[in-house]
């Protein structure tokens, strides 16, 4: 695929990748945000939640969110994750409820995630198709996330790749997607 870009499918099992998508659901802060575009505030087609470190903020499409606590699924995610090496202080999950919900053309590169952040993405619930674009070159790499999947993007990803989850109107049933990531000068991303 591409040396910054890894797909590992089944990096849960799916009893693990189960109980954690039912648990998430009642333990995470979970609301619909809203995002500002072409000069009005529009609800996002998901519903959202931020965790991490005490005192870590996150701004991205104009709005800033204080992390709230980790919860104990959180928790034993994190904790795998760590086993291989990374370590990050916060998690931004999106929870499709069907194939309606979606998340547009973007890149995870704010200034508080680094030069070359590493994204760490789990998906539980139903499969989705996770589509990746070269700035350049318009090359197009779909991905079909699986439950229980982890997708690793490093490097120059964020700089060279964007992705989207378009909708899949066929899809009933709900997925939950955990981003995992490092913010740095977090302090100065606060909400006052």
């Amino acid at each position: 695929m591409n040396e910054d870009i890894e797909y590992i499918p089944n990096w849960l099992s799916s009893d693990s990748a189960s109980r954690l998508f039912e648990s998430l659901q009642e333990e995470l802060a979970w609301h619909q945000g809203d995002v500002f575009i072409f000069g009005k505030w529009h609800k996002i087609p998901r519903l959202q939640a931020f965790h991490g470190d005490p005192d870590v903020g996150y701004k991205y499409s104009g709005k800033y969110l204080k992390a709230e606590s980790w919860t104990p699924a959180l928790l034993e995610l994190k904790a795998i994750l760590e086993l291989m090496g990374f370590n990050p202080n916060a998690m931004l999950a999106n929870w499709y409820r069907d194939g309606g919900d979606k998340m547009g053309w973007h890149r995870d590169n704010e200034p508080e995630l680094g030069r070359k952040p590493v994204i760490l993405s789990v998906s539980l619930g139903a499969t989705r198709d996770f589509q990746l674009r070269h700035m350049q070159t318009k090359e197009r790499i779909d991905i079909p996330l699986e439950h229980g999947s982890l997708l690793v993007m490093k490097g120059d990803s964020q700089q060279l790749w964007e992705h989207q989850l378009p909708q899949r109107k066929r899809v009933q049933a709900g997925r939950i997607n955990l981003t995992f990531r490092t913010i740095t000068n977090h302090d100065q991303n606060l909400i006052r």
